[in-house]
């Protein structure tokens, strides 16, 4: 080395300076290196989506006759509560249940009136009697 004092802190200030850029080199390595790896794994992934979505596209529609049975549930509001309380209570109810759920006195006519209801689902495949007066959705 020089004997020059002012060339020695250059030359010391520069073999700083290599080690800083040689340790910022490798974290920008490592960095590229890490974001090559998710790189490749989002190109994985969305190769997978394009493969499914072409698989989608090829299939058959299925035809009215072959496809799941629409449910006939009534239009009127009073149908879709009962089978909501059904839902919401998990486990078959009686006809007082649901009247007792909707907020509806117990009188005869409220019970009379959602029994008929449950009836009229039971008919239309939408709910179950597994025993007389106890009605249940059938997936319960």
């Amino acid at each position: 080395m020089s004997e020059n004092p002012q060339i020695t802190v250059i030359l010391e200030h520069i073999e700083t300076r290599e080690r800083e850029l040689a340790d910022q080199t490798e974290q920008f390595r490592a960095r590229i290196e890490e974001l090559t790896r998710q790189l490749g794994e989002l190109d994985a992934e969305s190769e997978n989506l394009r493969i499914t979505r072409k698989t989608l596209l090829t299939l058959p529609l299925p035809s009215p006759t072959t496809g799941p049975d629409r449910l006939d549930i009534p239009d009127h509001p009073a149908y879709q509560q009962i089978l909501t309380a059904l839902a919401d209570a998990g486990r078959p109810m009686r006809a007082r249940d649901p009247c007792q759920a909707l907020d509806l006195p117990i009188l005869p006519k409220n019970t009379e009136g959602i029994r008929s209801k449950l009836k009229r689902l039971v008919s239309r495949g939408i709910l179950i009697e597994p025993e007389p007066g106890l009605f249940a959705r059938p997936d319960a």
